[in-house]
């Protein structure tokens, strides 16, 4: 007597979503084969910290009995790819301009879902009858979002300043304003304008130029610019939440990008 085979239960049930999954996962798969064979440990620590941060968003769903919509899931398994093995391995964060402020950007409208969907957990046994305003589980939301992005800052600022990293990417300027330069100590800010480079003077007297063409910022600019378009991100987001709630779950466009709870007999076709 044939003993029946166990249905199959694939990690992503939707079938763009899995075609997805797979195919960034063979991706990683032969960077990870490559960089072992190569012995760079560290890119087989990024690649082996992508495969198992692309199993979280199907394994906090069924977890916390949330849905997520296909086209969020999607949206988070391709920042994953871009931020750790384009960004990262690739040098994407230098390489092509703008790559890191596209991915804050995409991280700030991410985190103000998840943030929508933790506050929306507290309404499980009413999906739709929401007793939290929709002003304030937009609030709630974009102040979720906005945490992150700044905890995120502190933790690239702890990186570069107590290891020796450079995660707060510097700038290029032509001008500084700072009291420091003030010889009266008189709180007088000083402007250097029209700067051209910067000359290192080292402890033995040798000067280098560096050949900038302007004055080398450590980070402040990039730290500002990824809060700031965090910011956006948050607010598209905690938009779109506001009215899908106001709306009680109405719209397609929004319905594509708000997790929600899970409730009896649900699945992803039935939303």
């Amino acid at each position: 007597m044939k003993k029946n085979k166990r249905p199959v239960n694939p990690i992503y049930k939707n079938k763009s979503t899995l075609a997805v999954y797979l195919t960034l996962r063979a991706l990683i798969l032969f960077i990870l084969v490559r960089a072992v064979l190569r012995r760079e440990y560290e890119s087989v620590f990024f690649c082996a910290l992508s495969l198992v941060l692309m199993l979280m968003p199907s394994i906090l769903s069924k977890k916390l009995k949330i849905v997520l919509p296909d086209t969020l899931e999607i949206i988070i398994l391709l920042f994953i790819f871009a931020a750790e093995i384009l960004g990262e391995l690739n040098s994407f964060y230098v390489r092509v301009p703008n790559w890191d402020t596209m991915l804050h950007t995409v991280n700030g409208f991410l985190c103000a879902a998840i943030g929508f969907a933790l506050v929306d957990m507290l309404n499980r046994n009413e999906r739709f009858s929401f007793q939290l305003s929709p002003l304030y589980l937009a609030i709630v939301s974009f102040c979720f979002s906005m945490t992150v992005g700044v905890l995120w800052e502190f933790f690239e600022f702890g990186r570069d300043y107590f290891f020796g990293g450079d995660m707060q990417k510097d700038t290029i300027v032509h001008a500084i304003h700072s009291t420091a330069l003030d010889p009266t100590m008189s709180n007088i800010v000083v402007h250097v304008r029209d700067i051209q480079d910067v000359i290192l003077v080292h402890s033995d007297g040798t000067q280098q130029a560096l050949g900038l063409g302007g004055y080398l910022d450590i980070g402040i600019i990039d730290t500002m610019k990824d809060l700031f378009v965090n910011f956006i991100g948050a607010v598209v987001f905690s938009c779109i939440g506001f009215f899908y709630v106001k709306h009680k779950g109405k719209g397609k466009v929004a319905n594509r990008f708000i997790p929600t709870v899970e409730t009896p007999g649900e699945t992803k076709d039935s939303r």
